[in-house]
């Protein structure tokens, strides 16, 4: 019998694999690429002790609000990559093995690299049970001890030339979760997990990131369920709960209602933003791990791949072969399926636009209406759209192009470019309307060195008015 919780989980496992192997083998898939040397981006967790040298951390936290209703009891799963460095060792005459830079194979060309194995630590916990002082007696702790593993190579005929060797180095860690119910007139509960890296490195020894990965957490996250209860959106919360929903506090990790649109029961806790409800494209034909990069592009280019440059690949990794093959096998109508699909017209159409493109208009490649004096995208091809004004009160004073403010986006329904613009000092290019009668600002950041590009194209970042705020004349100065 299916079980409800776990189809979500598998659901949000898929979706947090591109954040778990966010960036494990960049195209073009070989050891030697130059992409390929700086890796394991999110989510790592290095030991306490090698914070100060590495410029990461130790530990990450994740606060999200519950309500328990019939659900009684806690299931996560912390999710990680635990570091296995590889070796490749030739055979020799007298049956001893000699370490290599590479072993030149028929189908592929083995290479010293580091390996990600997946880890999985789980938690089944009553709500009851970790609420006040009984939260500490439910730490759970893990231990990975060090480890050495040999695996054959082998020829066609069965006859062995080498081996892989691959070292794991210590890790131990610490899942430390509570809840605690906040007061008003519903019952809610704030869940906290934080996830510690907890391993004892040599006293005063000091380590490059490099030492370090081999003892940290990389691509941590988690994934919580309550069964029969209900989870509350933090991008997106009730009214009632706004409040206790910006109280929440989240290092280093971005949590988000995972599963199927209108279920509330699980959370994805991930290392980089997500929206609510996130899911693999139904075009996607598996797993590139390249980052965010489209999977078009990435299978043309790997298609592309000489077979020396193919066996590298296959020899780099088990999942970067595994690329290889997926391009090399793909049926032509699933690659034709990877131009992409617009989906953001069928909540007003009703229709699917999957693969539909209209006849291009001549010397353009695309057919658009166009209204007299006015490009297809302005609301005022609306006759009826409301007209918009050319500045907009905001605190007080009158803002319109040519205005100077400073950037303000919440904190909440912002984007990761918004957060890094928070604070940012921009000149105001023009107030305008879009399609559902909204007004903007569209503005350029003024020590961006690409205003002057921006303004040419006419490529412009829009803010709405709460978002923004008037530079006074004793602000002007630097």
């Amino acid at each position: 019998m299916s079980n409800p919780l776990e189809d979500r989980f598998e659901q949000a496992r898929a979706v947090a694999d591109a954040v778990l192997f966010e960036g494990y083998v960049l195209y073009p898939y070989r050891a030697s690429a130059a992409k390929n040397q700086l890796r394991w981006q999110f989510g790592v967790l290095v030991p306490p002790a090698w914070t100060a040298t590495t410029g990461e951390h130790s530990v990450q936290r994740t606060e999200c609000l519950l309500e328990p209703r019939k659900g009684d009891r806690l299931h996560a799963e912390l999710r990680f990559l635990h570091v296995r460095r590889r070796t490749v060792e030739r055979l020799d005459a007298d049956g001893g093995y000699t370490e290599v830079p590479e072993l030149d194979l028929p189908d592929r060309v083995l290479v010293p690299w580091d390996e990600g194995h997946e880890e999985r630590v789980l938690i089944h916990e009553s709500l009851d049970g970790l609420t006040g002082d009984q939260a500490a007696v439910h730490a759970v702790r893990f231990d990975l001890p060090d480890a050495v593993e040999y695996e054959p190579v082998t020829d066609a005929e069965g006859r062995t030339l080498g081996r892989l060797v691959r070292h794991r180095q210590r890790l131990t860690g610490e899942l430390r979760p509570s809840v605690e119910e906040l007061p008003g007139p519903y019952r809610v509960l704030r869940l906290t997990v934080s996830v510690h890296n907890t391993t004892v490195v040599p006293e005063h020894a000091d380590a490059d990131r490099e030492t370090a990965l081999a003892h940290s957490l990389i691509g941590t996250h988690l994934l919580f369920g309550v069964p029969g209860g209900r989870f509350l959106s933090l991008t997106d919360p009730p009214e009632w709960a706004r409040p206790a929903a910006a109280s929440c506090r989240n290092d280093r990790t971005w949590p988000v209602l995972a599963g199927p649109p209108g279920t509330d029961d699980v959370v994805l806790s991930s290392p980089i933003i997500l929206e609510d409800h996130p899911a693999v494209a139904e075009e996607s034909p598996g797993p590139l791990y390249d980052a965010t990069e489209i999977d078009e592009i990435l299978s043309l280019r790997t298609a592309a791949l000489t077979d020396r440059e193919k066996r590298e690949a296959r020899g780099t990794d088990a999942r970067a072969a595994g690329v290889v093959d997926l391009v090399d096998d793909m049926p032509e109508a699933v690659r034709e399926r990877l131009h992409g699909a617009i989906r953001g017209l069928r909540e007003i159409t009703g229709e699917d636009t999957a693969g539909e493109t209209p006849p291009p208009a001549p010397g353009t490649g695309l057919s658009l209406p166009q209204g007299p004096g006015h490009p297809w995208w302005d609301p005022a091809q609306d006759a009826g759209a409301a007209e918009v004004p050319t500045v907009v009160v905001i605190d007080g004073e009158r803002v319109g192009a040519g205005s100077r403010v400073r950037l303000t986006p919440g904190a909440r329904r912002s984007d990761a470019q918004d957060a890094f613009l928070h604070g940012r000092r921009a000149t105001v290019e023009a107030v305008v309307g879009d399609l559902d009668g909204e007004t903007h600002l569209a503005v350029v950041v003024d020590d961006d060195p690409g205003t002057d590009v921006r303004r040419a194209q006419g490529r412009f970042l829009y803010f709405r008015p709460d978002e923004v705020a008037p530079l006074r004349e004793r602000e002007e100065a630097p």
